[in-house]
């Protein structure tokens, strides 16, 4: 396989980072944020109206089903793009979303293999595909579209590919809300105008090993793997940022966190809800599977 399209398997993966970015770091809901209800922190902040008023968001914003989804994304040095869309969470995660890496080795890399920045992703209930371009069409016999299945991207990283899988299946906005509540660190920060609209801000702090393990389903092994990798990566905590509009539905969200080789920010914006979406999977001639092409790999590499 040539080395461009490789760099091109490498930007697919990435689109499952742009994702999860939608929702929040923490996965499935599995009751705890009811736990934290009343909670004491040690810094003393957590309140009981806030509490209460975030889990009505948590409830309407999941209920919502849709919405149009835009916002910016900033992994340390290795890329920032901006993204836009609508997504579905009735039934699972569908709905397509335009990505554009703005800077950073990503950006570089979609230049030196041909692209412009800008790629189309879409998502359904099993998994995504992300469309490649007509560069990589060249060199896969008119295949533009990398498929992934989500169990594709739980073999793909370990620990953390079982934790980004169960995120991608679990990525809602009302996620955003739910780590938030899980946390146990919640305060209203005050009332402010966002994109034109009244909203209320509510603001904590994530640990982010300890959050993934209240809310995902990784077992026992792949938790401690993937604290290992947070450690290794410099990645503890977040803020997470919230705001919310008079029908308690979520307007806003920002993450901010360290890592060793810079800062993790995102900040989207909801709007819309309710709205239509509708997807359509990659015309069948023109997708490759993502095991596939790496089995492609391996023949090339094989017969070389």
């Amino acid at each position: 396989m040539r080395t461009s399209t490789v760099r091109r398997v490498g930007l697919a993966v990435a689109v499952a980072a742009a994702l999860t970015s939608v929702g929040a770091c923490g996965g499935s809901d599995d009751g705890s944020t009811s736990k934290a209800r009343g909670k004491d922190a040690g810094s003393g902040v957590v309140k009981t109206d806030a509490i209460a008023a975030l889990l009505d968001v948590q409830k309407k914003t999941g209920a919502a089903s849709s919405a149009k989804v835009e916002g910016t994304m900033t992994v340390g040095s290795a890329m920032s793009m901006k993204q836009s869309g609508a997504l579905d969470w009735s039934d699972g995660v569908s709905g397509s979303m335009e990505i554009t890496y703005t800077g950073g080795a990503m950006a570089d890399t979609m230049k030196k293999s041909g692209g412009n920045g800008t790629m189309q992703a879409r998502y359904f209930k099993d998994g995504y595909a992300a469309d490649m371009g007509e560069a990589m069409a060249q060199q896969t016999g008119g295949k533009r579209w990398i498929s992934y299945s989500y169990e594709d991207l739980a073999a793909l990283g370990g620990a953390s590919g079982a934790a980004m899988k169960d995120q991608m299946q679990n990525t809602t906005p009302d996620q955003g809300v739910k780590s938030l509540l899980a946390s146990g660190d919640v305060k209203e920060v005050g009332k402010e105008q966002v994109r034109g609209v009244r909203t209320t801000h509510y603001s904590g702090t994530v640990d982010v090993a300890e959050l993934t393990a209240k809310t995902s389903k990784l077992d026992a092994d792949q938790l401690a793997a993937l604290k290992k990798q947070l450690n290794d990566a410099g990645i503890t905590t977040e803020t997470v940022d919230i705001w919310v509009d008079e029908n308690d539905l979520l307007v806003k969200k920002s993450e901010r966190g360290q890592m060793k080789t810079g800062e993790l920010n995102t900040t989207m914006f909801y709007s819309d809800y309710g709205t239509k979406v509708s997807v359509q999977r990659p015309p069948a001639g023109e997708t490759i599977g993502f095991k596939e092409l790496f089995q492609q790999q391996g023949a090339t590499a094989g017969a070389s």
